[in-house]
């Protein structure tokens, strides 16, 4: 670690900071406590400071290079810091993708051979921990300084790669015992230095980088592995892990190294006046919003509850709730008292409270937490939606035979389309395939299979790849808004069960703020899964929501293809605010003999509705024609 005095050079910011931006990979990122149990030790950061907004952009599948390069990443969060927030720059998972190779140079070489096949196959996020991995970092803390902010380079979080009571090299991001390189003579594997070399150490490579740009490191690689160890690979595995494999981690593990973070930077003098490490309850959310939802449905979010030092050192921390509120640990049964152990004065806990939507407007609870004789009270709300008025609005992909996608009312649709996948065919899963038993339908209802470019799924795939998806999108026409209520789908693997899938929906252009609704990994073969959710969004004129897919396989596999069926948006259209140039229907000129109305998608409307957008043509006596919009 640097000295602590060493981080107060270096060109740091001295204005006041609003946010911490949070740049890296899923071990970072955020996720839908309703889609997965996977956690980012990042959505737990903000339960450890104080004063201080954390804006968490981690990104799943995500390397040094693929953040910098796509536009929905790194361009996105320059655009959201402001002079004296922080930064802080977190990768090493995704860039080992290519055995510690660059993975633009290992394609070169391939298509220079002429192996089209391979160089296809070949994920160019890869980068080489000494050469094209740093010059990615120093990207970052030049930019990051450009906008008048402080950089943090942070040592990724290990792997839970143990061999006896230690974690090997690679589980520390040294890739040292096992390399690649491309050499004239062609790619080089099995290559290996000593373990006092550490030209293949990422985090070693990213201290250098701190070191020559006197930037702030912070080494959780290290804390992490301390960390892993302290618990051993059991209870590792099993208390601070996700439960699939040993990269992705619990809410436990998430909060955990969080809150172990903030001490490592309280150690070296940074963000000192925002660390909240208090040994008394803490929550996260301190001030509970559900969200908003629709009269009828039940708004669900998750909790964590930490305390450190308690006394006693044993007891039970006891949650409670007020009103319609309801609360479970495991989202099976719901009651409104909770009674949880604690041991060694430490307490971590993950709860949930649901709260069904029973009126329009804002519906308030609370949350009472009491342990260990220290007391919480949180409280809480949901906002109830009611869509009334307007046109009923829809657009439906079939997904049986083709793409075509049927609409019902006012609204533009965004052609299905393929990135880094292909359509394969429209056929039934398997003979066995099984279908929600409400839908119906039986194993010859066909569906669209999709398969990765060139049918081969490449080998050590264990999260998204960013630049490899299916998109449906729906677009608010001129004049119009798109009040959107449901978005659903069903989705399986093909051939196997090792088929992965994260789906998200964006209403942002470049995908940025994407929401994770669905999460699933070695999904049951021929098993279609139903994907429906409800949420609130308003898509204003020209304004876009768009869709995907983003797929992978749990190992090295042939032709295996995602099954996709009736993905459909519904809502309800609203005339926009009045645009200038649009007359009240009062104000029609005199002399009209006869007026025909179109909608603003230029169709006859035979009995318009009030309150609707139209294109009004007016026949006058004079056997002259004029148009106008009007609001009816």
């Amino acid at each position: 670690m640097l000295a602590a005095a060493a981080l107060t050079l270096g060109g740091l910011s001295t204005a006041q900071a609003k946010k911490v931006h949070t740049i890296g990979d899923s071990t970072m990122a955020n996720y839908d406590e309703n889609a997965t149990v996977t956690r980012g030790w990042c959505q737990y950061l903000q339960q450890f400071l104080d004063g201080i907004e954390v804006n968490n952009r981690g990104k799943n599948g995500a390397s040094s290079k693929s953040f910098y390069q796509e536009a929905a990443f790194w361009t996105s969060v320059k655009k959201q810091m402001q002079e004296g927030d922080y930064v802080l720059i977190q990768f090493a998972h995704n860039d080992e993708k290519t055995q510690g190779m660059d993975g633009d140079e290992v394609k070169a070489y391939y298509t220079s051979v002429g192996n089209t096949t391979q160089a296809n196959a070949t994920d160019y996020r890869g980068t080489c921990p000494n050469t094209t991995y740093k010059e990615y970092l120093r990207k970052y803390v030049n930019e990051t300084r450009a906008a008048g902010c402080t950089p943090i380079l942070v040592g990724s979080v290990c792997r839970m790669y143990f061999s006896g009571n230690t974690i090997k090299r690679n589980g520390r991001h040294d890739l040292g015992d096992s390399f690649s390189v491309v050499s004239a003579d062609g790619i080089k594997t099995g290559r290996s230095v000593a373990a006092s070399d550490h030209s293949m150490d990422y985090t070693y490579q990213m201290k250098l980088v701190a070191e020559e740009m006197n930037v702030p490191f912070v080494d959780l690689t290290t804390a992490t592995a301390d960390l892993y160890i302290s618990y051993g690979d059991k209870d590792c595995h099993s208390i601070l892990g996700d439960g699939d494999g040993s990269t992705h981690l619990s809410a436990t593990g998430a909060a955990l190294i969080a809150r172990r973070f903030v001490q490592l930077c309280q150690e070296q003098g940074l963000l000192t006046e925002y660390a909240h490490l208090t040994s008394e309850l803490s929550i996260t959310p301190d001030n509970a919003d559900l969200g908003s939802g629709y009269k009828g449905q039940s708004m669900t979010k998750e909790f964590m509850v930490t305390g450190f030092d308690l006394t006693p050192a044993s007891g039970n921390v006891t949650i409670s709730a007020t009103g319609n509120l309801k609360l479970s640990t495991d989202q099976k049964t719901w009651e409104q008292n909770l009674s949880v152990a604690y041991n060694g004065g430490t307490l971590i806990q993950r709860f949930y409270a649901q709260m069904p939507i029973d009126n329009e407007g804002v519906n308030t609870a609370n949350i009472n937490v009491k342990a260990g004789g220290k007391t919480l009270d949180i409280p809480v709300t949901v906002t109830g939606v009611q869509l009334s008025g307007g046109t009923e609005v829809s657009a439906y992909w079939r997904l049986e035979s083709d793409d075509n996608c049927v609409t019902e009312g006012p609204v533009t649709v965004i052609p299905e389309s393929w990135q880094g996948m292909v359509l394969q065919k429209y056929a039934n899963p398997n003979a066995n395939s099984v279908w929600p038993s409400y839908t119906g339908f039986d194993a010859s209802r066909k569906t669209q299979r999709n398969v990765i470019e060139g049918e081969k799924w490449p080998a050590g795939e264990i999260d998204e790849v960013s630049t490899r998806y299916i998109e449906f999108g729906i677009t608010a026409p001129a004049e119009t808004t798109l009040n959107i209520d449901e978005i659903s789908y069903y989705v399986c693997g093909c051939g196997g069960n090792g088929m992965c899938v994260h789906i998200y929906y964006s209403t942002e252009d470049d995908f940025s703020n994407a929401q994770l609704i669905f999460s699933m990994t070695k999904m049951p073969a021929n098993n279609m899964q139903d994907g429906k959710v409800q949420p609130v969004i308003k898509l204003n004129e020209g304004k876009s929501l768009r869709l995907r897919f983003y797929p992978w396989y749990n190992g090295e596999a042939n032709g295996k293809t995602l099954c996709i069926s009736d993905v459909k948006f519904h809502g309800y259209a609203m005339a926009a605010e009045d645009p200038a140039g649009i007359a009240d229907i009062a104000a029609d000129a005199d002399n009209v003999v006869a007026s025909t109305y179109y909608n603003i998608q230029g169709m006859e409307v035979a009995n318009p509705a009030a309150g609707h957008v139209y294109i009004k043509c007016d026949l006058h006596a004079d056997g002259s024609m004029t148009s106008s919009k009007i609001r009816y």
